[in-house]
């Protein structure tokens, strides 16, 4: 899914601004994901329903994406794939501090968050698994460098009725892939086992 930023102003009495971000989907894209709601509903769970995943989806990334700036590895515990703490907490290590930083999404700076490709498989024991690809737009105003972050957008957004008072905002994109296992007996739960960060994580 591609997705435009705009700038929209209120009326002058009130002198606020805000950002929306507007996703322009793939018709093949969102036609196959369709599909594939429409197989997790019918043969893995009845109760499915993909608003519903993409709110908690957004709690999570605001979550984990917290624990990733303030370096809390141990409490991504149970929340990401235990191959992916390590490689993250190596690459998190190595971020100078407003990098680290800019990984946080406050769940209010979440703009837009759009589902990407869904995957249905079964490994050599039988056991079944469904993923789910979610990309997230976010605001920070962490200062960053210009060149440190590809493709990001830059806005300044009016602070309470005092058109003088702005703050600069950067638009910030993230992906993060959740996995959950059906096989029978096993826990319902997500876990987080893809994260990219804009050119922060990759």
């Amino acid at each position: 899914a591609a997705a435009a930023a705009r700038f929209y102003s209120s009326q002058r009495k009130e002198q606020t601004q805000k950002v929306v971000v507007v996703g322009i989907p793939n018709p093949f894209i969102w036609f196959r994901t369709r599909i594939y709601y429409f197989l997790i509903r019918t043969y893995f769970d009845k109760e499915f329903n993909i608003e519903e995943f993409t709110e908690g989806a957004k709690q999570a990334f605001s979550h984990v994406s917290r624990l990733l700036s303030e370096s809390r590895f141990d409490a991504l515990d149970g929340l990401v794939a235990k191959d992916l703490i390590g490689k993250l907490e190596e690459k998190c290590n190595s971020l100078p501090s407003d990098c680290r930083k800019a990984l946080s999404a406050d769940p209010d700076e979440v703009m837009y968050a759009t589902p990407g490709d869904v995957g249905i498989y079964y490994d050599d024991s039988g056991r079944k698994f469904v993923s789910i690809l979610m990309r997230f737009w976010y605001l920070t105003s962490v200062r960053l460098p210009d060149d440190s972050v590809e493709g990001s957008r830059i806005f300044k957004v009016a602070i309470g009725d005092k058109e003088e008072e702005t703050e600069t905002k950067r638009l910030l994109t993230a992906i993060y892939e959740f996995q959950r296992e059906f096989t029978k007996g096993v826990p319902p739960d997500w876990t987080i086992t893809r994260i990219e960060h804009s050119k922060l994580l990759d």
